[in-house]
């Protein structure tokens, strides 16, 4: 594999699982089945020469069980500002192309994937607070995603709970929210008060960049 890349940024996800999502664990999912919107944005990046500062992304899943059993549905939605260089090294990046064999959740996913849809170009409004559990993605007429601080019933104070994964390949800690999806794409997403997790984004073609 000759192409080198580094992405650093955030990012958050919401999916159909109750809070904490079991899938974290190696456990079977709430519902059984799957189905979650992802949406980062690279502060700083690369792509061989290519540079990716600045560049916000959605990818859309979907499994109708288990997301080992197979049979998934993908699409991503890039930047509309990407120029057709950076168009195509987020492509190959997100779809787990010009990566190491599983070293991210991205090469992952993809091997799982029976259906891969049609990349859209879009203007994505992205904004993120990973501390604060609060974020949100839109784009107009396809995607109205917002995570929250889960609220105690008992206080009504906001709720912080979080996950570590040392060895993760998507991240290493995420604190985790509520999340309400809408979602009128290729693959359409109607989720509430559902699981969210919000995270630093900071990997390469061998997988999670640790710190030292």
């Amino acid at each position: 594999m000759s192409d080198r890349w580094t992405i650093r940024g955030t990012q958050f996800a919401n999916c159909n699982c109750a809070w904490g999502c079991p899938c974290q664990f190696n456990a079977p999912t709430t519902h059984g089945h799957c189905e979650a919107i992802e949406a980062g944005h690279i502060e700083e990046g690369h792509f061989n020469d290519t540079p990716l500062d600045g560049l916000s992304y959605v990818m859309l899943v979907s499994w109708p069980g288990e997301i080992a059993d197979g049979n998934g549905s993908e699409q991503i939605i890039i930047d509309e500002r990407a120029d057709a260089a950076q168009r195509e090294a987020l492509g190959k990046i997100l779809l787990g192309e010009s990566t190491a064999p599983g070293a991210t959740h991205f090469y992952v996913f993809n091997s799982t994937m029976s259906e891969v849809l049609e990349t859209l170009y879009a203007p994505i409004g992205y904004e993120i607070d990973v501390e604060a559990r609060r974020a949100r993605v839109q784009i107009p007429g396809m995607v109205q995603s917002r995570t929250e601080p889960i609220t105690d019933p008992n206080s009504g104070q906001e709720f912080r709970a979080g996950f570590a994964l040392p060895n993760g390949f998507q991240l290493t800690f995420a604190e985790v929210g509520t999340g309400t999806t809408e979602v009128t794409a290729g693959i359409e997403l109607h989720l509430s008060g559902s699981h969210a997790h919000l995270a630093s984004l900071h990997m390469n073609q061998d997988g999670v960049i640790r710190q030292a």
